[in-house]
C-alpha cells in the first residue's frame, strides 16, 4: 500500500509540474533593445537613449509586440522570430499578417498587403538612431562626442545634452514636459 501511495504521489507531482507550468516567453525584441542600450559605453548616453525610447514609444511598442505576437509564436512554434539577423518571419494576428525582418542595423516590420512599414535604424556613419515610418525618418539622437549627444525633440527642436548627471537631469525635465503635453 505504501509503495502504491508513493508512486501515486510521484506521478501526481510530475503531472502537476507539466500541467501547471507556464511560458511567458523570452521577450526577445524588448530584451535585444535593452541589451543594446546596456552596451553603450557611457551611462549618460545609456540614460538618454532609455528616455528617448520611452518618449518615442519604442520600448512600449516592442513590449506590446512581444506580448501579443512574438512570445505567442515562440510558445507555439518553439522559434523566436527576432532571434537571427537576416531572418524573416511571418506573424499571423487577428489584425493581419506581419513580416518581421531582423537586420544588422535594426528591425523592419510590415503588414501584408500594405505599403506602410516601420524601421528602427542605427546609422553608424552618422552615429544616429532613427525611426522610419510612412516615408518619413524621425531622428531620435546623435552621438556628438564622448561628452555630448544631440537629442531630437518631438517638436523638431534639438537639445545638446552633456553626458553627466546635470545634463541627463535637464533632459529628463524637458522630456517629462513633452510626455505631459502628449498625454493631454
Amino acid at each position: 500500500m505504501k509503495k502504491r501511495s508513493l508512486t501515486l504521489l510521484l506521478a501526481t507531482t510530475l503531472a502537476s509540474s507539466v500541467l501547471f507550468s507556464s511560458c511567458i516567453g523570452s521577450f526577445g525584441l524588448t530584451n535585444k533593445l535593452l541589451t543594446w542600450n546596456r552596451n553603450i559605453d557611457s551611462k549618460f548616453v545609456n540614460e538618454l537613449v532609455f528616455i528617448a525610447f520611452w518618449i518615442v514609444p519604442v520600448y512600449e511598442i516592442s513590449a506590446l509586440a512581444d506580448v501579443l505576437v512574438i512570445n505567442s509564436i515562440e510558445f507555439w512554434s518553439g522559434d523566436n522570430p527576432v532571434a537571427d539577423v537576416g531572418s524573416v518571419k511571418t506573424v499571423d494576428t487577428k489584425d493581419g499578417v506581419y513580416t518581421v525582418e531582423t537586420k544588422n542595423d535594426g528591425y523592419h516590420i510590415q503588414k501584408e498587403g500594405e505599403e506602410k512599414a516601420v524601421d528602427l535604424v542605427f546609422d553608424k556613419a552618422d552615429k544616429t538612431w532613427s525611426v522610419e515610418a510612412n516615408g518619413e525618418t524621425t531622428k531620435l539622437l546623435k552621438f556628438e562626442n564622448n561628452d555630448e549627444v544631440v537629442m531630437y525633440l518631438p517638436d523638431g527642436k534639438e537639445m545638446n545634452v552633456e553626458l553627466n548627471q546635470a545634463g541627463v537631469l535637464a533632459f529628463q525635465q524637458v522630456a517629462n514636459g513633452y510626455s505631459y503635453y502628449a498625454a493631454r
